[in-house]
């Protein structure tokens, strides 16, 4: 789709050369926060819209101004309009997989009416261009083979993926109908500071707060599960490049190296100094086996690539939970 059909917007001068106003969805989470610091670094104007459920006003960067918002709420156009908007950069969303399996209908009402709205909203406040949180992992199915390109054929495992791949669909209309520039960043598995440890996605954050605070946890499975996993930082990087990058496309947002959970479980353990053994669980639904994702395209087209290892990454993120305690 984007691979074959991507759209230069035009002429760059002052979007690519000067300061853009960007409104992040979903600035106060995890990754979210972590993008907004990339862009108030930077020199953008920077306006967070969550609604606090899962994201803290703690996160938010203080040069960024927060509004306590639902996406469905009916004042948004008005804080696009009036604001002035120029870019969205579109985090906010439910993310765990398990949850859209047993209640897809909420899952889709969050994930797919609301980013449906956003882009209808930022088609008539004027908004110049919108930044997506897509999933590699969760929208191209099992890694048969080896890392998948941006190319392949979707198959989603979870409804969550399923979500993931309608926005990018709804997206390419307003492109073509509406001349709204849009870029889908499709994730690896992201982990840093600030991940929640007591959800059930995050697994580095659940091993690493368990091992540090002695609590409880387990493996689901054999632990013999391959992800693709991509620091936060780097993924907040991607952010900044695709910001003012001048097409119209989609990129993977990963490392391209495989690494098991049990593989996980024994860096972490290093780090943390956890003496004990590895304890299992049943395998959970909708747990892909293999996912990997190629980042070539984002380092051909984006001139990016993680500059974080995982060793490095993983050290980081034990740091930082050591230090919330």
């Amino acid at each position: 789709m984007w691979g074959r059909n991507a759209i230069p917007f035009g002429p760059l001068d002052t979007w690519v050369e000067g300061k853009v106003k960007v409104l992040v969805t979903g600035g106060a989470g995890f990754i979210g926060s972590h993008v907004v610091d990339a862009y108030v670094a930077a020199g953008h104007e920077v306006l967070v819209l969550d609604n606090l459920s899962t994201g803290k006003k703690e996160n938010v960067n203080p040069k960024a101004r927060l509004f306590q918002m639902e996406l469905l709420d009916e004042k948004l156009f008005e804080l696009l309009r009036d604001e002035k908007v120029e870019a969205v950069n579109h985090h906010a969303a439910q993310i765990n997989v398990k949850s859209s399996l047993e209640d897809p209908y909420y899952d889709v009402q969050q994930n797919v009416l609301a980013s449906v709205l956003l882009l209808d909203l930022c088609r008539r406040a004027n908004v110049k261009r919108l930044l997506f949180a897509s999933s590699g992992g969760a929208m191209y199915g099992e890694a048969d083979q080896g890392a998948f390109p941006e190319d392949t054929r979707p198959r989603p495992f979870s409804v969550y993926g399923v979500d993931k791949y309608a926005v990018e669909l709804y997206a390419d209309v307003f492109v073509q109908n509406f001349g709204l520039e849009f870029v889908a960043l499709r994730y690896a598995n992201v982990y840093g500071p600030r991940q929640d440890p007591y959800g059930e996605g995050g697994v580095v954050a659940i091993f690493a707060n368990g091992m540090l605070k002695n609590r409880e946890f387990q493996i689901y499975g054999d632990g013999l599960n391959i992800r693709d996993y991509v620091y936060v930082k780097d993924v907040a990087q991607a952010n900044l490049m695709a910001l003012t990058h001048p097409t119209t496309d989609a990129f993977n947002i990963g490392t391209g190296i495989p690494t098991n959970t049990n593989q996980l479980y024994e860096a972490l353990a290093k780090l943390t100094g956890w003496p004990h053994p590895i304890k299992r669980g049943l395998a959970r639904l909708g747990d892909l086996k293999k996912s990997l994702l190629d980042p070539a395209k984002a380092e051909n087209m984006l001139d990016w690539k993680p500059n974080y290892s995982l060793e490095r990454g993983l050290a980081e993120t034990v740091e930082y939970f050591k230090k919330i305690g």
